[in-house]
């Protein structure tokens, strides 16, 4: 029993090696190949499938150079505005967050741009442990291994904004028929609105919240210096 125990850990810590190995080399090669889908969009495909439809995955991408300014600004305004300066986890917004909600509000997320990275190109979406976990190693490497330019870069290549419409120049052409470099602040912010629920809420016909949340996204864009900011990472 004890040679057996012994190999069994040899395995484990063998496979464990390799995963960490794999992984690594993942996260590598991502930081200069142009990412051309993402575990999310998979998801989103066997969904439909699984539900006996069709799903038209639209995304193209697009380098730093080609993304309007003011969506990487609206982006960070709206979900993530300390990105430049922390290491993957924003401690501050979470010690707020878990305040709020002892005092009696609502959980509100507290996840950064590079968790949001993180999940949609290697994980699935839903909120089990092992995710979570997983989602914290895969935040680990892209700080560690990747620039800011690059988490922002593949984040809005990637990101999901409609059915089937993935990363900004999909999105930009899906809602406004102009280019991911030809995005307007209004327009920048409208998308950067819908992101918390981007196959519920629409940038092209925005209700009354989308309208308020994009006006203040605006506000927070206009108070981190404009696009100077962007200096930053």
């Amino acid at each position: 029993m004890r040679g057996w125990g012994r190999r069994a850990a040899r395995v484990l810590g063998l496979a464990l090696l390799g995963w960490v190995g794999l992984s690594v080399l993942l996260v590598l090669m991502f930081r200069v190949v142009p990412v051309g889908g993402s575990m999310v969009m998979l998801e989103r495909k066997v969904e439909a499938w699984r539900d006996g439809e069709s799903l038209d995955i639209r995304q193209e991408w697009r380098p730093w150079d080609a993304l309007s300014p003011q969506a990487k600004l609206a982006v960070i305004a709206a979900e993530d505005q300390r990105f430049p300066v922390h290491h993957g986890f924003d401690l501050v917004e979470l010690r707020r967050a878990v305040t709020a909600s002892l005092n009696g509000g609502d959980l509100r997320g507290a996840s950064t741009l590079s968790q949001q990275t993180a999940k949609n190109l290697f994980l699935w979406t839903d909120r089990s442990w092992v995710r979570k976990g997983l989602e914290a190693w895969f935040t680990l490497l892209i700080e560690m291994l990747w620039p800011k330019e690059r988490i922002l870069e593949v984040y809005l290549n990637i990101a999901e904004w409609d059915d089937g419409v993935f990363g900004l120049e999909a999105a930009a052409r899906h809602y406004f028929g102009v280019s991911a470099a030809q995005l307007s602040a209004v327009q920048a912010s409208r998308l950067a609105a819908i992101l918390p629920n981007p196959r519920g809420w629409s940038a092209s016909r925005p209700g009354p919240h989308v309208l308020g949340r994009s006006a203040w996204i605006r506000r927070q864009m206009r108070n981190l210096g404009g696009a100077a900011y962007l200096q930053r990472l």
